[in-house]
């Protein structure tokens, strides 16, 4: 909860605050792309610093009976992306991204990657239309009360995608990976 207050804050800040505004000239839809290319970067290495081989492991010691492998981490979260994009573009999402599971043939590491990558640019397209004016507009999602506009949307994506990026780092660490992140 701590994590998703940090980024509404930041998403917020600069939107919100007039001064803060007017000092940087930044517009709803830049403030949105910029924390969408933060976690872009963030999880797109992650996803490629796993080996292909290792992308369908999950972890076995403990409680980790029926988690997702690193395959299907990195497919939920870019379904999840692109069913966020299509909600805030007024779209119905598919199914593989309604159930945030990705097409059934999305399997190698480079269609994953390619999912994934064409999950941020859906997103990055999808917060370009997004306004002042029109960021609190209701767009009639099957998901009221909890999400029904375009900042709750956006919102979503990136704190949801950095969830998973959590979940990512352990699982590169568990294989030995420092994640590159941690590389600096």
């Amino acid at each position: 909860m701590r994590n998703f207050l940090r980024i509404l804050v930041c998403l917020l800040f600069p939107v919100l605050n007039p001064f803060v505004a007017a000092q940087t000239n930044y517009t709803v839809s830049q403030s949105l792309d910029f924390w969408i290319s933060n976690t872009e970067k963030e999880v797109v290495s992650a996803a490629d610093a796993m080996p292909e081989e290792k992308y369908s492991f999950a972890p076995t010691a403990g409680e980790f009976k029926g988690v997702r492998t690193f395959a299907q981490q990195v497919k939920h979260l870019a379904a999840n992306n692109y069913r966020m994009a299509a909600n805030m573009n007024g779209q119905t999402p598919t199914p593989e991204q309604e159930s945030e599971t990705g097409p059934e043939s999305v399997i190698s590491k480079a269609q994953i990657m390619d999912y994934l990558e064409g999950s941020f640019a859906a997103l990055h397209h999808a917060v370009s239309m997004v306004t002042k004016e029109n960021m609190l507009d209701a767009l009639g999602s099957r998901r009221p009360p909890r999400q029904n506009n375009r900042l709750q949307f956006a919102i979503d994506a990136v704190a949801h995608s950095y969830d998973h990026y959590g979940q990512m780092v352990e699982y590169l660490r568990m294989n030995g990976i420092v994640p590159p992140a941690s590389r600096k």
